[in-house]
């Protein structure tokens, strides 16, 4: 397994269990206090993306400087899956913030799309991995 495929795991883990890190906790707090949940989570996800992401790298060292092209494509391929999400969850924000929709639900739709974006992405990346790019 190389060193991208691995960071695409330990992306979508991560992914999937800060949100849903958050999303149990806002079931238990209730969405009064969603701010700091939302930042907390937001930030413990990067901090230990970039922790698995030194693990990784500290595992095996010679392998974390080593990628060729089908690496790099399949990490542009994997971003672009993503971005749509990203996209997606913007839109839906600007139509809740221009029909004056409440923060919370602007601010979960933002959160929701990176999420998207992070787990879709690296599902892309890692179908990638095993059965090649797509033939556009």
């Amino acid at each position: 397994m190389s060193f991208d495929e691995k960071n695409a795991w330990a992306y979508l883990v991560v992914a999937v269990l800060g949100y849903a890190t958050y999303l149990i906790l806002l079931a238990v707090n209730g969405p009064g206090d969603y701010v700091p949940l939302l930042i907390w989570t937001v930030v413990g996800s990067i901090v230990a993306n970039i922790v698995a992401r030194i693990a990784i790298s500290t595992a095996n060292p010679r392998e974390a400087d080593k990628r060729d092209q089908r690496d790099r494509e399949i990490k542009v391929f994997g971003e672009r899956v993503g971005k749509a999400f990203v996209i997606a969850g913007a839109l839906a924000a600007l139509v809740l913030a221009l029909f004056q929709g409440p923060w919370f639900w602007i601010a979960n739709a933002v959160y929701a799309a990176f999420v998207l974006s992070a787990v879709v992405g690296s599902i892309a990346s890692l179908v990638a991995y095993r059965r090649g790019l797509p033939a556009w």
